[in-house]
């Protein structure tokens, strides 16, 4: 009889499992995905209960021929697929692909990719679960039936190549709705008045204004706030009240997904993407001392607190025996999850507290060991004692008025000395200063030194940043804490918004689309509605709802809004969105925002027969001006074709020389080009013999391909782009990437076509990320 097979999900884990299991075992992977929906077309029959119509993907046929063959003779299958919805549908469509008379499939679950779990996890396995499976179909037709019905009126409304997703649409809308705010938004002046003081003792101190009889005061202006600072210049002032309090602060849960992602964002700056990235390595598996590879986290994608109770234990006693007796709990701190939580997984921690970041370093890149060190600290943190925090508040009394003065400082830190959150960290800055109080006695005169009233103006809200969309998507309920990071890259890739200075700001072209979309589909892009349909796709998971159901009630509402949106949608393709501003050349017609090649431009209405056109920008307000366009650069070189002076331009190759006789006379020269070897992507020329380098280029028709920097000696040459990355299965020295709009960009390898990184980017707006 052959060794059983064991097929996971990532090509990555498979030396790690293989190292635990030995030769008892067959271990293979998927490389992601094998069936889905076909690309070029929908894929669901609506009309027959919305049965979807799978397909192998492209380029997974050797893998699935690999598997087969590694199957002939096994009678036994464990598919270990990652343990979410996304996992469960791979080993569903590994099943049939494999099914066999007599063959008996099991689905385990890892966890954690250590000895223990993956032992304990083959000898408990599990039917594969199809309301899981359910749901995760259900879903995938929820974003078939939005994107492939809802890109094709955007393709014919303004134009090819958009698309709209039905979660990422949402987190377009709230950062669009977010910038109308902003926009909108009229500051209001108040002041506010600080109070010098001293008392008996030294030193002085600052004591913030607060009341007035009792009601808190709001100083509108000036006047108000100087006619306050008269009356307090003739009030004597009085200590009041003296409340001194220790409070305890209690240590954070160990992270979910989107806690993980938000403090990643903030403390290491790294984006969702790249987290996620970076925690499926650590999850995985990396090499530790005597080149045994060990996987350092459990499951990344959880929205659960919960904890494992020999962790618990094992983390106290690390606590105790490294920080003494004062700083352990003495007994497991359990969390609570809140409502509607998935307890699948554990939280987010390591799988062994005694791989400290310390022990770990050597074997971690520096990311990985920044990341790493947030996740220890945060677990090991939350099994420790509570720290103790002193407060003072001095209450001041000046005739009609109340001021207060407020400090605290740490009597115990207990889990402070390893780990705070960023919330944690911003608190203590402002309460801090308790050392800065004087001694004083209740009911002892103070003297007044200065008095300052201060000019302040409210703010706007603010943009969202990576951090706190991930935020605001989570307690909004869009979206699920493994869809937060492709939800992030999607709308920016998309070129709905851009990430201004750490902010999301709607593009031109994000602003249009969701304002079509909203007003014709506003139930399909509700924050709220969609929200209800993550939860009812849990419900599915639970067995609580039938998949037919939720698919028939959105398809209702779906189709009504389909049918109403193809007449009335607004039109924009050509005549652009109209504005109301006056063309200043014929100054008959209004400008029209229009969208070309380069992007956004104004045109006047009235083309053919004017021909105005100008750049523009947006100010604070949102409000369009007009962007005087430079005259063209004329250069030194004559047109070859009719003579005329050749000027100087730029287009979406780069700069290049146009003849100024245009539109008689359409000859172009490229300047890239002529300018030799551009940039250089760090990859060597595979080419035996070859010294030289791969660097981008320009052809004669414009397009961009790498060539090696010793042309014309060595013609090597490649279309797609070479990154400096060698191929995790093969070892081949670079891998390149490769875009399409149907299937997004991903990683593949030009010796052995393994696929790296893959983004499929379809209409609607689906992604799957295969692990590094």
């Amino acid at each position: 009889m052959k060794r059983p097979l064991l097929i996971v999900e990532s090509p990555t884990k498979v030396k790690t499992i293989q190292n635990y299991l030995g030769k008892d075992y067959q271990v293979m992977a998927t490389v992601g995905h094998i069936r889905d929906l076909p690309e070029k077309e929908m894929g669901v029959d609506i009309e027959n209960g919305f049965k979807p119509t799978y397909i192998t993907i492209p380029g997974k046929k050797n893998v699935i021929s690999a598997l087969k063959k590694a199957a002939e003779d096994a009678t036994d299958i464990y598919l270990a697929p990652d343990p979410d919805r996304e996992g469960e549908a791979i080993a569903w469509h590994t099943a049939q692909i494999l099914k066999k008379a007599g063959r008996n499939f099991h689905r385990v679950l890892f966890h954690e990719l250590t000895k223990k779990a993956i032992l304990e996890a083959i000898q408990r396995p599990l039917e594969i679960d199809r309301n899981k499976f359910e749901a995760q179909q259900a879903r995938r037709i929820l974003d078939r039936l939005v994107g492939y019905q809802i890109s094709p009126l955007l393709w014919k409304k303004v134009r090819g190549g958009l698309s709209a997703g039905r979660v990422q649409s949402v987190a377009v809308r709230m950062i669009c709705e977010r910038e109308r705010e902003i926009q909108a938004f009229i500051p209001k002046e108040y002041w506010t008045i600080t109070a010098l003081l001293h008392g008996s003792l030294p030193p002085s101190f600052q004591a913030k204004l607060l009341k007035k009889n009792g009601k808190k005061l709001t100083i509108p202006d000036e006047a108000t706030a100087l006619a306050i600072v008269d009356e307090l210049k003739a009030a004597s002032f009085v200590l009041e009240d003296i409340v001194r309090k220790t409070t305890k602060r209690k240590p954070q849960p160990p992270y979910i997904t989107s806690k993980l992602q938000q403090e990643a964002i903030r403390k290491l700056h790294f984006s969702a993407k790249k987290t996620m990235q970076i925690a499926q390595q650590l999850y995985e598996g990396v090499e530790l001392e005597g080149g045994q590879p060990v996987g350092l986290i459990t499951y990344m994608r959880t929205d659960s607190i919960r904890i494992a109770a020999e962790a618990a234990e094992e983390a106290i006693g690390f606590i105790h025996q490294t920080y003494g007796k004062d700083f352990t709990t003495g007994k497991p701190r359990y969390y609570a999850n809140k409502n509607k939580v998935q307890d699948a997984h554990e939280a987010i921690r390591p799988t062994s507290i005694w791989n400290t970041p310390e022990k770990v370093k050597p074997f971690l890149n520096a990311d990985q060991l920044a990341l790493y060190t947030l996740i220890w600290k945060r677990f090991a943190a939350s099994q420790m004692a509570d720290a103790l925090i002193d407060t003072l508040t001095l209450s001041i009394a000046a005739a009609e008025y109340s001021l207060s003065a407020s400090g605290s400082s740490v009597r115990f830190p207990g889990f402070m000395v390893l780990y705070q959150s960023v919330e944690d960290e911003k608190e203590d800055a402002e309460a801090s200063g308790l050392e800065k109080l004087p001694d004083l006695k209740q009911g002892e005169p103070l003297a007044l030194e200065q008095l300052d009233p201060v000019q302040h103006f409210t703010q706007p809200p603010p943009r969202y940043s990576e951090a706190s969309l991930v935020k605001a998507l989570e307690e909004n309920g869009i979206g699920r804490p493994s869809t937060y990071a492709a939800i992030l890259s999607t709308i920016r890739d998309k070129g709905y918004v851009e990430l201004v200075k750490g902010y999301f700001v709607p593009s031109e072209l994000g602003f249009l689309v969701n304002d079509l979309i909203v007003a014709s589909f506003p139930d399909v892009f509700d924050v709220e509605f969609t929200a209800r349909m993550e939860s009812d796709l849990d419900r599915i998971e639970a067995a609580e709802l039938e998949a037919q159901t939720i698919l028939e009630r959105f398809y209702e509402r779906l189709s009504q809004s389909l049918h109403q949106a193809d007449q009335q949608m607004t039109s924009v393709k050509g005549q652009g969105v109209a504005t109301d501003i006056d063309c200043p050349l014929c100054k008959s017609r209004k400008l029209h925002i229009k969208m070309g090649k380069n992007g956004h431009f104004l045109a006047c209405s009235g083309y053919p027969e004017c021909r105005f056109t100008s750049d523009y920008t947006r100010d604070e307000k949102g409000v369009i001006r007009m962007v005087d366009r430079p005259a063209p650069e004329v250069s030194d070189r004559s047109c070859e074709r009719c003579g005329a002076p050749m000027v100087q331009r730029n287009g979406k190759f780069g700069p290049f020389l146009a003849c100024s006789a245009y539109p008689k006379c359409k000859h172009t020269v490229s300047l890239q080009q002529q300018e030799g070897n551009g940039r250089d992507t760090g990859v060597a020329c595979p080419q035996a013999g070859c010294d030289g380098h791969l660097v981008q280029r320009t052809s004669k028709r414009g397009k961009t391909f790498y060539g090696c920097t010793r042309y014309p000696q060595c013609t090597y040459a490649i279309w797609d782009r070479p990154v400096p990355q060698s191929c995790p299965n093969c070892s081949a020295p670079f891998l390149v990437e490769k875009t399409t709009k149907a299937r997004g960009t991903r990683l593949v390898c030009p010796a052995c076509g393994f696929e790296e990184e893959f983004l499929k980017n379809s209409p609607d707006g689906t992604n799957r990320a295969l692990p590094g």
